[in-house]
């Protein structure tokens, strides 16, 4: 939800709607507010649940959403998703997001107090939290291969959200977030300014990565609107990116186990490992990533000295030539396979 669709929907809206339209327009990530919007309920889900939005349960219970919550109605719905089946992360989101509407109703004036306030979050078990998958060099490139030789009308497409995805280590909200116009060139070097949870910034794009997505620009009708739009124009969903990536890599032959859980986080995480592997800097994936804090990033710390280039092209020349990706340089990737037109 872009913050012109929120002035927009302002504009018409109820006044509850408008309150949880002014929280949202201070998110800067474009996929906080969309998800956000559907836990808070002024927008469909994409799909049914049994897990009702705060709104809809507030009008279940008869009580109004601003002036007549208590913390009691915030317990109670807490238990309405653990009874219906919600996974400790989705309720923890849907909670999340009740909380901050009412911090911010509170800061606004509109109430005195949050009745949101110390109402415990689901967390999963230390011990039951699955290691994230990652590809290793041969399953990223076999990943690649893949990607360029999907069947179908949108295998430039895929080929170039495959590359972008595992060369840029980039959100997946963010890169479905992009428009045609967001592409530029920054310090002579390709970019793709994306909206991310610290604002707006600009994702080197490595050579494979920018020919593929020239490649795909080229075989569309319309070279504007949504960066990766489906057929008919539309944006995609984070859920279908994730059914793409999976459907590649049982095509690629990648173990059914990792195959059946790889998605665009395992993506990021594959991305952060192929760069330290090649001998990058934390401080340098730090950046690539969008790492306010280091902490973060070192979870990923196997890393070398810096290579002195950026991330991006870092792991091109590590999956094309893993020995010499040290001694190359951003302008050394032209073994690199990149797919042209209907190739």
């Amino acid at each position: 939800m872009r913050r012109a669709e929120l002035v927009a929907a302002a504009a018409e809206a109820d006044p509850v709607t408008r309150l949880v339209l002014g929280w949202l327009a201070a998110k800067r990530s474009e996929h906080t507010r969309a998800a956000y919007a559907r836990d808070i309920g002024i927008t469909t889900p994409r799909r049914s649940s049994r897990a009702p939005s705060w709104l809809a349960w507030c009008q279940a219970q008869d009580v109004h959403p601003v002036t007549g919550v208590t913390g009691l109605h915030v317990a109670r719905y807490a238990r309405r998703l653990e009874v219906v089946g919600l996974s400790p992360a989705s309720a923890a989101r849907k909670l999340a997001a009740v909380s901050g509407w009412y911090a911010w109703l509170v800061q606004r004036g509109h109430l005195s107090a949050s009745p949101a306030v110390d109402i415990p979050r689901p967390r999963r078990p230390a011990g039951d939290r699955p290691a994230t998958p990652r590809l290793t060099r041969d399953q990223a490139l076999a990943l690649i291969r893949a990607a360029d030789t999907a069947p179908g009308p949108q295998r430039p497409r895929t080929a170039a959200l495959i590359a972008v995805l595992l060369l840029t280590g980039a959100r997946v909200g963010e890169v479905i977030g992009a428009d045609v116009e967001d592409l530029g060139v920054n310090q002579r070097h390709r970019v793709l300014w994306v909206n991310g949870h610290d604002g707006r910034r600009g994702l080197p794009l490595p050579a494979a990565a920018a020919a593929r997505i020239d490649a795909y620009l080229a075989s569309r009708p319309v070279r504007a609107g949504p960066l990766f739009a489906t057929r008919t124009g539309g944006r995609l969903f984070a859920a279908d990116v994730w059914r793409l990536v999976r459907r590649l890599a049982a095509r690629a032959g990648l173990p059914a186990d990792l195959a059946g859980h790889l998605g665009p986080h395992a993506m990021r995480y594959s991305f952060a490992t192929l760069y330290l592997d090649a001998g990058g800097s934390l401080r340098e994936l730090q950046n690539a990533l969008g790492h306010a804090d280091p902490r973060t990033t070192r979870r990923y710390d196997r890393a070398r000295r810096p290579a002195g280039r950026s991330p991006g092209d870092l792991v091109a020349a590590y999956l094309a030539d893993p020995a010499s990706a040290a001694r190359r340089g951003p302008g050394r990737l032209s073994t690199w396979p990149v797919t042209r037109r209907g190739g």
